[in-house]
């Protein structure tokens, strides 16, 4: 049974001043509150995206100083996001840690094959399992929601053998809803572009080098500067393949923009640019044919 007042901030779902008016949206952040409560306190997995945010939010509601947000900082993470995830964490009321992880130190990080992305989230869980232990709290939990279960995600599988719950799972959230019901509680990332560790910019085979990551952080970072939300800047050795929204393709290519551009990123050491025309679209570097292994779908 969910005490009164819990219920009660369900059915209305309110943080700070902003009410949600979707009836399918307060459902679910109902039941996304019942079971984050049901976990007795929990660290929540906080890269400052839209959909750790909402659990962040949610679970300060439900779990209040049983809840705590913890971003790992590391050569992959963007730059300026550790700033953007302490500025959110303040927003949702919820305590928040950074913690370093280690992925860079380890050789199947840095070889870059297919399954990258378990090294990387095994190193990060592990240490989110250990930050759990020292709090005194009993799980961790994930921003991982319904639509990632059909996208190539070999980090689920790694959450998986950590006991890492998925409560956007649980409580039934694709990512358009996450979005509808971050935008109704007023959480200021409700919009905020996809985002992924800078690793994913490297094609599959290429060795990682911590000089890359950063190579490549000030490169899409130079490009927001010049108006541009959603960027990835695609390394295939000494060529690089830009990938803007569809709809702002045109504008990189108007040759003032165009010249600046090729200016920052050939000042950065790459040879060649190209833009992508089919603009931006997330997991383009994935492995041809990459799906879900059966394996990555959480319990």
């Amino acid at each position: 049974m969910i005490p009164h007042r819990v219920g009660v901030w369900a059915r209305r779902a309110r943080i700070g001043a902003v009410t949600l008016t979707s009836t399918s949206a307060s459902a679910k952040v109902q039941r996304l509150h019942a079971v984050l409560a049901s976990t007795g306190g929990a660290v929540v997995a906080f890269s400052g995206g839209t959909d750790s945010a909402l659990v962040a939010a949610v679970a300060a509601r439900a779990l209040g100083p049983r809840a705590l947000a913890v971003t790992a900082v590391s050569p992959s993470l963007p730059p300026g996001e550790l700033e953007e995830a302490r500025r959110l964490a303040r927003h949702a009321g919820i305590r928040h840690r950074s913690v370093r992880t280690l992925e860079v130190e380890l050789e199947a990080y840095l070889a870059n094959g297919a399954d990258r992305c378990y090294h990387c989230k095994s190193e990060l869980y592990g240490t989110l399992e250990r930050v759990a232990v020292e709090e005194g709290l009993p799980v961790v939990v994930s921003g991982a929601n319904l639509d990632d279960l059909g996208d190539y995600r070999p980090g689920l599988a790694a959450a998986g053998e950590h006991g890492v719950r998925h409560p956007l799972v649980e409580a039934g959230f694709t990512k358009a809803e996450v979005r509808e019901a971050a935008r109704e509680l007023g959480l200021p990332s409700w919009d905020k572009p996809a985002s992924a560790c800078l690793s994913s910019r490297i094609a599959h085979g290429v060795r990682i080098t911590v000089d890359e990551l950063s190579r490549v952080g000030r490169a899409e970072r130079a490009l927001k500067e010049l108006g541009f939300r959603q960027v990835r800047v695609r390394v295939h050795g000494d060529l690089v393949r830009v990938e803007v929204e569809a709809e702002d393709v045109a504008r990189l290519a108007e040759p003032a923009t165009r010249e600046r551009a090729l200016e920052v990123l050939k000042a950065l050491g790459y040879r060649y640019v190209t833009l992508d025309l089919e603009g931006f679209r997330s997991g383009s570097m994935n492995p041809p044919g990459a799906t879900a292994p059966p394996g990555d779908v959480p319990a």
